[in-house]
């Protein structure tokens, strides 16, 4: 006997997925908190979130980036992001692993854990991986590994990815503030740009 509830010749429905919250959380260093700026709002990801606005799509914009940490302590705080539901998260760490000259290995291992752990959450959120590049001075032989570490995570891990958050600012003097590291309020501009093109396709309408 069919149960009373199920039509001959129909599938019973699974229940939808819940929706994506619809919050952007940059996960970074120095590089998205803004460091150096006269103004939080002149960060690339204050910047983008007037970009979401413009195009009418819903999204808050939460900056969670932290001055001078390493990926190791990005991973360590993840869990306290990740209290509020994601809708997309930006992953930009490592930088200052590559400025202390850091195992490339070991960053890798916290950078997948970063990956592993949000993809935890119940919906997963879309993620983005902004790369970075090692500076020249650490040798060819460190440059080279650190450099491939990240399209090896965004090809292992099929996530949207910027190979170089940097590109087009990264060492032009104009762009950067004195310290020759971190970019001035014309960078940002730049990275925003360069960023805003890679999630835009992860935010629906």
């Amino acid at each position: 006997m069919l149960p009373a509830l199920l039509v001959v010749g129909q599938a019973p429905k699974n229940n939808p997925a819940p929706p994506l919250p619809r919050v952007v959380v940059f996960l970074g260093t120095s590089l998205t908190a803004g460091y150096g700026l006269p103004s939080p709002e002149e960060a690339f990801p204050a910047l983008i979130e007037g970009e979401i606005g413009r195009a009418h799509l819903g999204y808050s914009v939460v900056n969670a980036g932290v001055s001078g940490e390493t990926s190791a302590g990005a991973l360590r705080r993840l869990d306290w992001v990740l209290r509020q539901r994601v809708g997309v998260l930006v992953v930009e760490t490592g930088a200052n692993d590559g400025l202390r000259g850091q195992d490339p290995n070991a960053t890798r291992a916290n950078i997948q854990a970063i990956l592993d752990r949000a993809r935890q959450q119940s919906p997963p959120p879309r993620i983005l991986l902004l790369g970075m590049r090692a500076l020249p001075n650490l040798g060819q032989d460190y440059t080279s590994r650190f450099d491939s570490l990240y399209p090896a995570l965004a090809r292992a891990n099929k996530v949207a990815f910027v190979p170089f958050l940097l590109e087009g600012v990264g060492g032009i003097p104009s762009l950067n503030q004195g310290d020759g590291i971190h970019p001035n309020a014309e960078g940002e501009k730049i990275l925003a740009a360069t960023v805003w093109k890679a999630l835009r396709p992860l935010l629906t309408p």
